[in-house]
């Protein structure tokens, strides 16, 4: 199983001091955040696409080039790229760049996005979104595919005789994840063209993450596809040495955060979600029990920079991480 980290770049203040840390402080910080993952031994680093505050990762090719460049191993994804907004033919060509340009240490993670806001920000109705995402990427697709592309369709202008550049790394386009949080039908467009499935898992209950795996499961067997159906789930862990520790650290940081607070408590929260805060032995069992629920998956992502850590706490979670946690869950899953 690959186990990698995630940000979605957005700036929350640290609950604990009222500190806002600006842009340029913030990006740069998600760049070190990705080196320190890497050194502390994880497989992967993805980071989000948002185009409204409080967020600062707009455009995560960018950000993953630079990451590319200081770093030697780690694999490089987004979380997510908005195939809606974005027009197929920029994504071809950023992302096969930056395929190149990382030899190969690339993926890519598609989706509608969950901010109404950005459609009339790139000109596009949210009331197409569905339409948008099943074309744009049957275009994407082709413009990876053998050249040149012939290409008429009801959101963009037809292309003829057209060549995105450059190319594919090895005429091998990157392999694609589908992400979602409610919606079945990035399931079934993950499953109709055997890509991988992506279920956020970070603030539903278990029970609805087990369905949206099922259901792409069927669909996938349904298509026939040779290769096996791949699974993700994101999720959010904070690790301390002892449990009392984490959870009185993390506490004001939950209760503070716009997608966690102001509603179940952290005791409540966690006993129902995916969302794990304690020592390492709770972590690695909180994160094996997914299995019990989605069966054997491939890849696991954490959140690990929200809501308002400061980088130096988010430091020290990968060394912990690194240290006390992959090791087990890697001789866990070792197997399959």
């Amino acid at each position: 199983m690959q186990i990698g980290v995630y940000s979605i770049g957005n700036r929350t203040p640290d609950p604990a001091t009222g500190r806002l840390p600006g842009e340029h402080e913030r990006l740069k910080s998600m760049a070190r955040i990705a080196e320190r993952a890497e050194q502390a031994g994880f497989d992967v680093f993805a980071a989000g696409e948002h185009h409204q505050p409080p967020y600062v990762s707009s455009s995560p090719v960018a950000l993953l080039s630079y990451i590319a460049a200081r770093t030697d191993r780690l694999l490089l994804s987004t979380a997510a790229t908005l195939l809606t907004t974005n027009d197929p033919v920029r994504v071809a060509e950023d992302y096969a760049t930056l395929q190149l340009l990382s030899d190969g240490r690339l993926d890519l993670m598609l989706g509608k996005g969950n901010g109404a806001a950005v459609y009339p920000a790139f000109g596009r109705d949210l009331g197409d979104a569905d339409e948008l995402m099943a074309g744009n990427y049957a275009l994407l697709r082709r413009l990876w595919g053998p050249d040149p592309v012939e290409w008429s369709g009801r959101h963009r202008s037809p292309l003829t005789g057209f060549t995105s550049v450059p190319r594919p790394l090895d005429g091998v386009a990157p392999y694609v994840w589908h992400a979602a949080v409610t919606s079945t039908g990035a399931a079934e467009l993950a499953a109709e063209h055997g890509d991988g499935f992506f279920a956020n898992h970070l603030f539903w209950p278990r029970e609805h993450t087990a369905q949206m795996v099922a259901h792409y499961r069927a669909e996938y067997a349904r298509h026939g596809h040779r290769e096996p159906a791949r699974v993700g789930l994101g999720g959010q862990v904070f690790v301390r040495p002892r449990s009392q520790d984490a959870i009185a650290e993390f506490r004001p940081y939950f209760d503070n955060a716009p997608v966690y607070g102001h509603g179940p408590s952290l005791e409540e929260y966690t006993a129902s979600t995916p969302l794990a805060v304690g020592s390492p032995q709770q972590i690695v069992d909180a994160v094996l029990g997914h299995r019990d629920y989605v069966g054997h998956y491939d890849r696991q992502l954490f959140l690990i920079d929200h809501p308002g850590l400061p980088e130096a706490t988010v430091l020290e979670q990968l060394d912990l991480l690194g240290e006390h946690v992959l090791p087990a869950l890697r001789r866990a899953t070792s197997g399959g």
